[in-house]
């Protein structure tokens, strides 16, 4: 349904997303009026769009999750389940705060809310707010660790390196030249016989002085 709005006119204000709490909370349902208007002379009545009265006990009448009347609460026609948990905001009602205190939140209290203000000039007289009651997070103390442990956690970078490569490196090149002459002498002393007479030779032709054995 579409409605008109005049300029001025008083709108009964509730909240798009639905107000989220575990079990043995207490909660806000938010609703207000806009613009800021003096509700305490006015009637308020929050209930539960999924409580009905039952259409075959003609006796049976409307209860309230919460009913405010001629400036005093009405605990007579409250849902029992209610009864001492919910709570207006006595001093905000003057600038048009009617949202709901509720304390105790059990899984019962899920469901959605209307905030009504019968006797409100306005096409627009109540708000719809939805009550989401979800089992509390249970952190494992078993993955938890200790306090003191994070406060003196060793900070220093654990990133793997390339240092072990490094070092296995310079190693294998210090070897390599310390064993090169000895790789190079064990060669020279295996050639042929005949090429060491070579060099003899050679020797003694570039150098004559030298004495000659027999």
């Amino acid at each position: 349904m579409l409605f008109c709005l005049c300029p001025g006119e008083i709108l009964v204000v509730g909240s798009n997303l639905p107000t989220v709490a575990a079990p043995g909370d207490t909660v806000v349902l938010p609703c207000h009026l806009e613009p800021t208007f003096d509700v305490r002379v006015l009637t308020v009545e929050w209930s539960r769009l999924d409580l009905k009265p039952d259409p075959s006990d003609r006796l049976s009448r409307v209860e309230y999750v919460h009913l405010y009347r001629d400036k005093n609460e009405v605990p007579d026609m409250k849902i029992a389940s209610y009864r001492k948990r919910t709570q207006l905001f006595a001093d905000a009602m003057k600038h048009g705060n009617i949202s709901l205190k509720i304390t105790n939140v059990s899984e019962g209290d899920a469901g959605r809310y209307r905030c009504f203000v019968p006797k409100l000039q306005s096409r627009v007289k109540f708000a719809i707010v939805e009550l989401v009651v979800d089992l509390p997070f249970v952190r494992n103390s078993t993955t938890e660790a200790p306090l003191q442990t994070l406060t003196t956690a060793d900070h220093r970078d654990t990133t793997p390196t390339n240092d072990g490569a490094r070092i296995y490196a310079i190693v294998a090149v210090v070897v390599g030249l310390l064993l090169l002459p000895v790789v190079g002498f064990v060669v020279y002393c295996h050639r042929p016989i005949c090429s060491c007479y070579t060099d003899v030779r050679r020797i003694r032709a570039l150098m004559p002085h030298l004495p000659r054995t027999a």
